[in-house]
């Protein structure tokens, strides 16, 4: 699955971020796209955040109006060096998500935002886990990404976009209780809220303090 546009999108960067910015339009824009995980959550300036799978700082650059320390992780070279000219006030490191270079109990909040569809399923529940071990008790996963259509509207536009830009992982996650999963990695965690005809899902799990 996916076209030659898929590789074209990492290679440059305007090419990925207009195709971001055209996708997060369904919601009402990029702005609001980064802030849907996020809802209901009281934010201040000394919570440590963790932008979990950060990309280019998408969405690292929002997290920094909020936080004054937030970090980046990801493991893509390019990405990071990327991301370090994009949002010079956060701090970013290269990594795996499944094996994080962090410590334990360092964050308060760890946020992904349409990354774990790139994970084959033993990877995203080993980053369940790993994302449970750098939150502190009490502290706060949340993610945003593909789910399957509620509104049968919605499935024309999405299957385009997975056939053009995306692998099998993403259909995979379609089909993945996701909840589940970070239940069993120790989160306790309410069902998805969907937006754009259900074909986006907002996670928030707590690990237990």
């Amino acid at each position: 699955m996916a076209t030659f546009l898929r590789p074209l999108s990492y290679q440059y960067q305007w090419l990925y971020d207009t195709i971001s910015r055209t996708a997060a339009l369904m919601v009402g824009g990029e702005k609001r796209f980064s802030h849907l995980a996020l809802r209901g959550i009281e934010l201040t300036s000394d919570m440590q955040m963790l932008d979990l799978c950060c990309g280019s700082g998408q969405t690292t650059r929002f997290l920094v109006d909020y936080a004054d320390h937030v970090t980046g992780l990801d493991a893509s070279p390019l990405s990071v060096r990327r991301a370090q000219a994009n949002v010079p006030e956060a701090k970013f490191v290269e990594g795996w998500a499944e094996d994080m270079p962090l410590a334990d109990g360092s964050f308060d909040l760890v946020h992904t935002s349409a990354a774990m569809h790139e994970m084959r399923p033993e990877q995203r529940q080993a980053i369940f886990r790993e994302s449970w071990r750098v939150l502190k008790p009490g502290g706060i996963f949340t993610m945003v990404d593909f789910h399957r259509p509620q509104n049968p509207i919605f499935w024309p536009g999405l299957a385009v976009f997975l056939w053009l830009f995306e692998t099998e992982t993403a259909w995979q996650l379609l089909e993945t209780d996701v909840v589940g999963q970070l239940r069993q990695a120790g989160f306790e965690v309410d069902e998805p809220t969907l937006y754009a005809g259900g074909s986006l899902q907002v996670i928030q799990g707590i690990k237990p303090a």
